[in-house]
This record gives C-alpha cells, sequence and structure tokens, in this order.
C-alpha cells in the first residue's frame, strides 16, 4: 500500500502532525503499537502537563483548544523560590499583559481528545496496534515493513517520521545514535489536594536535591512533579503515604496548609538524552523520539509540539513545490530546529546544574540573581517569555499558517 507520508506512533506528537496536515493532500498513515484501551489506562496518561502559552496558541490553530480548554487550569501567576534562602521571584500574566502564562492539563485528557479527532479525519488511516519490523529506504521511496495483528503488512511512502517516544523503533532502526547525560535524579510524581485553594498559582521550588513544581489543577489540587536524588526517591517510594507527605510538606512549607496525598505516586529516572541526527535518508524524528528533557521548566511536549508544527508547516509548502522526503528538505527542517532545541535544551539543563547543589559561592549566586530577577521588568519578562514558548519558533509559526 503506498502513502505520502507513514508517521510512527499515535501519541500527542503523531496524532498532532496529522491533524496539522488534515488539509495538506497529503495521504497519510499512523502506525501505533498500543490499542486505546491500553493508552486510557497507562500510568503515563495521569502525567500533568504544563501547556506553554505558545502552545495553546498552536492546539488552537489545531481547532483542539476548544474541545479541551474545559479540563485545562490557568495559570495565572509562577512562584519561584529556593529552599533555605532568601531569593525568590514571582511572575504574573496580568504584569505580562497575557490571560495566562500556561496550563495545566492530564496527559490523558488532552491525549483523548486529539486521538478522537484522528479517528475523524478523512486522509489518515490507523494501523493499531502494530509495530514496524524494518524499514529501507533508495532514492524514490521509504519501503516499511510492520506486524498488524496477526498480519505482515508491507507499506511504501515518500517519508517516514518518527514520533514513537523515547524508545523510538524508528531511531533504532535508522541507527541514530544519542547523546545522554544522566541527572542521578528520580522525578516523583502523584496529585496532592491542599487544605487552601491555589488562586491559579504554580510553585517552583529549587532544593539542593533537584527542583518540586507543584502546578495548579481544579481549584485546591496540584499535579506534583518533586525532583529527589536517586536514593532518595527510593527512600520515599518505599515508605508510606504518611511519610511521603510529611517530608513534601517540609520541602515545601504551609502556605497551602496541610496536604493529602490524592493520586497514587509513581517514580521516573532522569537524564537528558539528544538524538545526534533529526533526520536520516527519507526519515525524520520528532518529539521525544528526538529529544527528552529534565522536567524542571515543563518544556519537554512545548518542544516536541513546536517540531510538529515547524515540519507540518514545511511539509505543505514543500508538497506543493517538490519531493517531501528529498535529502535536501530534510537537511532544511533539522536547520530550522536547531536554535530552538538547542536553547530549550540549554535553559533546562543550566537550570538543573545551578539549582540542584549546594555549592555555597553558587548558592549566593542564584539568589541574589532570584531577588534581582524580582525587581527587574525586563528580565522578569524575558524569563515569562521563555516559559510561556513565546520567545520560540512557534510564535512565527502560528503567525504563518
Amino acid at each position: 500500500m503506498d502513502y505520502d507520508l507513514l508517521i510512527v506512533g499515535g501519541g500527542l506528537a503523531g496524532n498532532c502532525l496529522a491533524l496539522a496536515l488534515q488539509e495538506s493532500g497529503l495521504n497519510i498513515a499512523i502506525i501505533e503499537a498500543q490499542e486505546r484501551e491500553a493508552l486510557q489506562t497507562a500510568a503515563l496518561g495521569d502525567r500533568a502537563l504544563a501547556l506553554a502559552a505558545g502552545t495553546v496558541e498552536a492546539l488552537k490553530s489545531l481547532n483542539l483548544w476548544q474541545g479541551i480548554e474545559h479540563a485545562a487550569t490557568l495559570i495565572e501567576q509562577i512562584h519561584i523560590s529556593d529552599k533555605g534562602h532568601f531569593g525568590k521571584t514571582r511572575l504574573s500574566a496580568q504584569k505580562e499583559n497575557v490571560a495566562a502564562l500556561g496550563y495545566v492539563i492530564t496527559a490523558r485528557n488532552l491525549e483523548s481528545h486529539i486521538a478522537d479527532q484522528v479517528a475523524a479525519a478523512e486522509n489518515v488511516t490507523l494501523y493499531c496496534p502494530a509495530r514496524v519490523m524494518g524499514l529501507i529506504a533508495d532514492e524514490n521511496a521509504v519501503f516499511v515493513n510492520l506486524k498488524h495483528r496477526d498480519e505482515t503488512l508491507n507499506l511504501t511512502a515518500k517519508l517516514v517520521v518518527g514520533a514513537d517516544g523515547g524508545n523510538s523503533s524508528v531511531r533504532q532502526l535508522l541507527n541514530i545514535e544519542q547523546q545522554v547525560s544522566d541527572y542521578a535524579q528520580t522525578a516523583l510524581v502523584t496529585t496532592i489536594t491542599a487544605a487552601r485553594p491555589h488562586k491559579n498559582t504554580a510553585y517552583e521550588r529549587f532544593t539542593s536535591s533537584g527542583p518540586l513544581a507543584l502546578l495548579p489543577m481544579g481549584t485546591h489540587d496540584f499535579a506534583v512533579v518533586w525532583t529527589r536524588t536517586n536514593e532518595e526517591a527510593e527512600s520515599l517510594m518505599l515508605g508510606g503515604e504518611n511519610d511521603f507527605i510529611e517530608q513534601l510538606q517540609s520541602c515545601f512549607g504551609y502556605r497551602l496548609g496541610l496536604v493529602t496525598l490524592s493520586a497514587p505516586r509513581r517514580a521516573f529516572p532522569l537524564s537528558l538524552i539528544r538524538a545526534k541526527a533529526m533526520i536520516s535518508q527519507r526519515a525524520a524524528i520528532i518529539g521525544n523520539a528526538a529529544h527528552q528533557l529534565h522536567p524542571v521548566a515543563g518544556q519537554g511536549f512545548n518542544l516536541g509540539l513546536r517540531d510538529v508544527m515547524e515540519l507540518a508547516k514545511m511539509l505543505r509548502v514543500q508538497n506543493e513545490t517538490g519531493d517531501i522526503g528529498a535529502w535536501e528538505f530534510l537537511q532544511r527542517f533539522s536547520q530550522t530546529r536547531q536554535s530552538d532545541q538547542s536553547r530549550t535544551i540549554h535553559f533546562t539543563d543550566l537550570v538543573v546544574q545551578i539549582f540542584s547543589n549546594e555549592w555555597l559561592a553558587l548558592a549566593a549566586v542564584r539568589n541574589i540573581g532570584l531577588a534581582l530577577l524580582d525587581v527587574l521588568p525586563f528580565a522578569k519578562t524575558r524569563l515569562a517569555r521563555q516559559a510561556m514558548g513565546l520567545s520560540t519558533s512557534v510564535a512565527r509559526v502560528n503567525n504563518q499558517q
């Protein structure tokens, strides 16, 4: 069977790419390994996504935001502090003259809504459950062998896009190597309910073991992303819920009153992972297949969606003038994404390195920096725009659609 574009991975990145190309004239197939029912119950669906303002604009351009806005909690303020030190700063949507600094939504709510839209798309064929077993490309096409239920299929296309996550089979089949930096940290993820309402405020509290992020949900709930050393995280996961809450409360304080657990605790080891290339012959990788970031700044999905939007924009133009799998075209796409990816990865990694230690001299510098940031409007605006995803190419992408 012949297609123009094969997207491997029917998650957030792959499905958004298909939706961004609905009116492109391209004949598209999505290959997804997990059935919808399995995705609905997967633990990763519980995680909270912090949607930057730029990401929301992109979702609006895909006609997706209207159907999920009711399930999202807006962030009007971000409170940044350093445990045991005086430095702190606050970002405000009102002062930045925007409706919100961002939004928080569960991955499952977003994934389900997007999957519903893909199922209704006329130019998209879904192979699910299906796994790519092999792929090979020549000058004219890419040939993909897959196992679809109990059947073996051979598909051809002009281009394959790997959007199949951190363990990308496409990346592995293309022999694209990765650069991996182990942070020796684990993210503990759960949901808590606070005695006091959050008033649409998100909190980022830095500690010597790593950052603690509290993202507002509903009226009294927070999605928790608590970074600890691997040893501390193991101890917290093995201990009881009361001990977990006691230590969380000690880390954050009592600004919100007493807190209680309202979801299971989950643990995820943290590394900075970046593919050494985004492209190969008639193939490209995007999203988590290309880069996995520390959750400290909540930039993972936002960066991945910018990959999607840029590729979709370029594919629409290329489809009108030439071959969407041409090597020169793929090189242009890769070069276009380098600046945004490098800037976002560097920013996230730098925050981790600066705020995950107790070296006295560095602690003094970072706290002076936070204190100065709180009284320097231009610097605070620059930080806010980085957090909102408005200092990057997504704004340009949206404006050109």
